[in-house]
């Protein structure tokens, strides 16, 4: 008995198999109403951290003085620091890994002050299969407040090898 072993089939099929494992959800897999979420504590470091990052050394997220004498009443978080926790849902949770962001809009309710858990939900609203798009309805809360509220619209692969 002769046993042929494609070493290129079995390299392709294994790599299939790895790619699956790191992929989040398919267009097919998603159904209106499904949502995800994120939550996080913001800290001095995050600020910090997202300062250097971003570039926004705005005062009133940087200095405590300066920001007492704002509006706010005190040092507020970087709006796009917690918006960002809305990318975290889309990359890791849902769709999760394989997703492109396509689109985002956002409307900034309340500030964010560090030492403050923001929960990040993202919830399909619609799907375009034709066009392998989602669309999600997005809001960031402190407690029970909404902090950030919007809409996203992400590409999400199919199954089939024709994406």
């Amino acid at each position: 008995m002769n046993i042929v072993v494609d070493r290129q089939s079995l390299q392709e099929e294994g790599a299939r198999s790895v790619m699956d494992e790191l992929h989040g959800y398919y267009l097919e897999d998603l159904k209106v109403g499904m949502s995800a979420t994120f939550a996080k504590t913001i800290t001095e470091a995050d600020i910090v951290m997202f300062a250097g990052i971003s570039g926004d050394t705005n005062p009133v997220h940087m200095h405590e003085e300066f920001g007492s004498q704002s509006m706010f009443k005190g040092r507020i978080a970087h709006g796009m620091l917690s918006a960002s926790l809305l990318s975290t849902v889309f990359g890791t949770k849902l769709p999760g890994p394989g997703a492109i962001y396509i689109s985002q809009n956002l409307r900034f309710k309340a500030p964010v002050r560090i030492g403050d858990t923001v929960t990040a939900r993202a919830t399909i609203s619609e799907i375009v299969v034709d066009k392998k798009r989602v669309v999600f309805s997005c809001a960031c809360m402190v407690g029970e407040k909404v902090v950030i509220e919007g809409d996203a619209a992400l590409m999400v692969s199919t199954r089939s090898k024709a994406n």
